[in-house]
């Protein structure tokens, strides 16, 4: 006799049917990437907005070939250049309200730039200066993140906030598709969901995660398929069509501010330049593959498009090229001019209220710093007195 078979065993009634709650097809992303130039649909896009985003590209494309130099001139430590991307970049820059956030990775420094951030406050971390050369609620941009994913959940969180406070606000998030094989990832897709928290995030899939290929971090059809896991839509995007990432973004953040919750946003892009100027990309991809990719260029596709349309000629194809000349000298004449260093500086913005071991490590510095120049004034120029007599 089973214990099923005895008298008073306890008999389950069945379940009922299982359904799932939500419907996971209005998730899914179309099964090719949103492409808007080069087809009909180009024709019905604001002459303005792009005229705006060919500006914003052309100078983020030099912004990146300035950069890249200035860490060949020693006045950059490392630069993480987004060449090839900035349809990306510049995209969700613009397509932001004043009152919106931005949460960039440390590869979105042109992000910020396009949002209004100088671009030598922009760089401060990447020459080694301050963690963040900004006051990020001045412009609405969080600090540049160098580990990865960790802006997300902060994203999140803000834009929590703000749902909770009734202020009318959405968080963009920026990562790599390196960033969506770490764990803050997933924990925030799955907040965000839950709490249908006002964020957009955007995964700039640009091939490879340093070196490591997208085929050896997932299975999955795409990154945006991941959205479905998690209750939120997901949407994939041509991230080289500068009209067509501003147009997705502008769905998800619309659909958001209006309480329709998260969105995952894949942009399908490709990184031109090496994963830094320490980063000899030559190791894991092939030139063939480079130039493939310079064919869809995201600044030739959008001045093809306006050359076409009979809204851009030599002289305006000038113009903004020689207006982004203009922020690269300025750029490179400032980044030129050495920081003044104060080492106190390390205590500043680390806790509201100081902590006494914090204090102890300030008073011990300061002491040794007057001490270093009270025998610097004593030795005189000529350094130990009686040196040099």
């Amino acid at each position: 006799m089973t214990v099923m078979e005895q008298r008073g065993a306890y008999r389950p009634t069945p379940p009922p049917a299982w359904q799932p709650r939500t419907d996971p097809a209005p998730l899914l992303p179309d099964a090719l990437p949103h492409r808007v130039l080069g087809t009909e649909a180009a024709a019905q896009a604001d002459p303005e907005l792009l005229r705006r985003l060919h500006k914003a590209l052309v100078r983020g494309r030099r912004y990146n070939t300035q950069a890249t130099a200035l860490t060949k001139q020693g006045r950059l430590a490392v630069y993480p250049s987004s060449t090839g991307q900035e349809a990306c970049e510049v995209a969700a820059a613009l397509v932001l309200e004043d009152r919106d956030w931005l949460f960039p990775s440390y590869r979105d420094t042109l992000a910020a730039v396009a949002r209004g951030l100088d671009p030598v406050q922009a760089l401060t971390l990447l020459r080694g200066d301050w963690h963040t050369g900004y006051d990020p609620r001045e412009h609405r941009v969080a600090p540049l993140s160098t580990p990865l994913a960790t802006q997300l959940p902060h994203a999140v969180g803000l834009a929590h906030a703000a749902r909770l406070k009734g202020d009318d606000v959405v968080a963009l998030a920026l990562v790599g598709d390196g960033g969506t094989s770490e764990g803050d990832f997933h924990e925030a897709l799955n907040f965000a969901a839950v709490w249908q928290a006002p964020v957009v995030f955007l995964v700039q899939n640009n091939g490879f995660a340093i070196s490591v290929p997208l085929a050896k971090q997932t299975a999955a059809p795409s990154l945006a398929h991941k959205a479905v896991g998690y209750g939120m839509p997901g949407r994939l995007v041509d991230g080289n069509d500068a009209l067509a990432v501003h147009q997705v973004l502008g769905e998800a953040i619309a659909h958001a501010r209006a309480g329709g919750g998260p969105t995952l946003v894949e942009a399908i892009t490709y990184r031109i330049d090496a994963h830094t100027n320490a980063d000899d990309a030559t190791r894991y991809r092939g030139d063939s593959e480079v130039e493939t990719w310079r064919e869809h260029d995201p600044v030739t596709l959008l001045e093809r498009e306006l050359t076409e349309r009979g809204l851009l000629d030599e002289a305006a194809l000038k113009a903004v090229r020689d207006d982004a000349e203009v922020m690269a000298a300025d750029l490179r004449e400032r980044m030129n001019q050495d920081p003044v260093i104060d080492p106190m500086d390390l205590f500043a913005h680390v806790y509201a209220r100081p902590t006494p071991q914090l204090l102890e490590q300030e008073a011990q510095l300061r002491a040794e710093l007057e001490a270093e120049a009270d025998g610097s004034h004593e030795a005189g120029p000529h350094g130990p007195e009686g040196a040099g007599r």
